[in-house]
């Protein structure tokens, strides 16, 4: 059943970016588009020590594009949750975020230039299709270039309601290829 809903997650992640591309080629000043990475990484509900599946398989596809002398970074979470998360809904989180930033390359660690966090995350997670499946966007941050090359990068934030804790560590993802 996993691989039936990895398969439409990948079919929805490559719809969405095809519709982002052709978004991006149909306006007048934007002959640049979007470059994007997609990584994964699988989480498990430390709150939850029964029998049913508890893990949450994130995909995130984060994307850069260089355009009249800005920098466009955006990000799109897809995820496969238990199937149960749909019955537990707001039960869930505490709180949930994509922290989506802009970043200059470098040598060494790349400098954060612009950030964003989108708490808007929580709310979809919770309200999961009944398989458990979803996605989220997060909103474009726009800055203005200098010389040099720039990407997106990212990382999601989880509050488990019910362990006591507050946001766990950072679930890290690979960036955009630089622009």
């Amino acid at each position: 059943m996993r691989a039936l809903k990895r398969s439409t997650s990948a079919a929805l992640a490559l719809a969405a970016l095809t519709g982002t591309a052709a978004l991006a080629t149909a306006t007048p000043a934007s002959a640049a588009s979007y470059h994007c990475k997609t990584s994964s990484h699988s989480v498990d509900d430390p709150t939850y020590s029964g029998p049913d599946s508890d893990n949450w398989d994130f995909d995130v596809t984060l994307c850069a594009m260089r355009s009249g002398g800005y920098i466009y970074t955006t990000a799109t979470v897809y995820w496969d949750g238990p199937y149960t998360a749909r019955n537990r809904s707001t039960l869930t989180f505490n709180k949930a975020k994509f922290q989506l930033q802009t970043k200059r390359s470098v040598s060494g660690t790349d400098p954060v230039v612009k950030s964003g966090g989108y708490t808007g995350l929580e709310n979809a997670l919770e309200h999961s299709s009944s398989n458990g499946n979803g996605s989220y966007s997060t909103g474009t941050l726009k800055y203005k270039a200098g010389s040099g090359r720039y990407l997106a990068d990212g990382y999601i934030q989880l509050d488990w309601s019910g362990d006591g804790k507050s946001y766990r560590a950072p679930i890290l993802f690979t960036a955009s290829p630089v622009v």
